[in-house]
């Protein structure tokens, strides 16, 4: 494998021209045809488990705020994966999802949902495999003065957490303050929720400190799987009360979308991740 890795990028190590021969001494004599390798099979250059998304459509969003130099987006959160055992389920309720909204596109990653379904490997890959989150504050723009002290005192508020158990158990939607986006949503409305709420009060209070909008009046922690553009509420509450309809068939064990243990915090400063709290499992 070595030397069919060295044969096939010899022809690309080199951006340059190849140097010119010096006075007496004879040109390099080029390799005949048949002794060139063919290019190498293009599975050979792609990781195991590639998953190919080149072809399919993406959706376009909107800033939340404008711009400014010298001011960075700040979020707070507690970061969720999907156990594997949950993703069989929940793909089942994003192709129904799809069927009902289909101009809804994969969180972050922001691939049409619609053709996402029609694979289950780039389904799980692309939207089911990454890493969501609960916010525990308003995303807002700081300038770059206010980071050290907002880091150290999340940090100060957060020493000492411990582990609970988050139960993502209601389907909702949300849209964002400008009306520019739609989210389908998993929301913590048991289990959970108690602590999620004093962790964002808790958030407000360095938020609050440094002059920054504090969290929503009445809370709805919550993990958000896919978005559309503007305000399709109608569509989304449509597409739930088919979910849940369907879901009222299925038993016990199938009406708790996912369960998941609270062990980390988050806080992303422009392109930077400073972790606030990390427990140990």
């Amino acid at each position: 494998m070595d030397a069919l890795v060295a044969n096939y990028a010899s022809d690309s190590d080199s951006d340059g021209d190849a140097p010119a021969a010096t006075a007496g001494e004879a040109a390099p004599v080029p390799p005949e045809p048949s002794a060139l390798l063919p290019p190498p099979p293009l599975d050979l250059l792609q990781p195991p488990n590639f998953v190919d998304c080149s072809t399919m459509a993406q959706g376009s969003r909107v800033r939340s705020f404008p711009h400014v130099e010298g001011n960075y987006a700040l979020h707070v959160y507690i970061p969720v994966v999907i156990p594997s055992d949950a993703k069989k389920h929940l793909a089942l309720v994003m192709r129904r999802a799809a069927s009902f909204v289909p101009d809804l596109y994969a969180i972050d990653a922001d691939y049409a949902l619609s053709e996402l379904c029609k694979d289950e490997q780039k389904l799980e890959k692309v939207l089911l495999s990454r890493e969501f989150h609960v916010s525990l504050g308003r995303t807002v723009a700081i300038q770059v003065h206010q980071i050290e002290s907002l880091v150290a005192m999340l940090r100060q508020k957060f020493r000492s957490q411990q582990r609970y158990w988050m139960d993502f158990n209601k389907w909702e939607h949300f849209v964002n303050d400008d009306c520019t986006r739609s989210f389908l949503s998993l929301e913590v409305t048991s289990t959970g929720l108690p602590e999620i709420s004093k962790q964002i009060t808790m958030v407000d209070d360095v938020y609050r400190l440094h002059g920054l909008p504090e969290f929503y009046k009445n809370p709805q922690p919550h993990i958000s799987l896919a978005w559309a553009l503007g305000d399709v509420s109608c569509k989304l509450k449509q597409a739930i009360k088919e979910i849940e309809k369907s879901q009222s068939s299925l038993g016990t064990s199938q009406k708790s979308n996912l369960r998941y243990k609270f062990s980390h915090v988050v806080c992303k400063i422009g392109k930077k991740v400073y972790d606030i709290c990390k427990l140990a499992d």
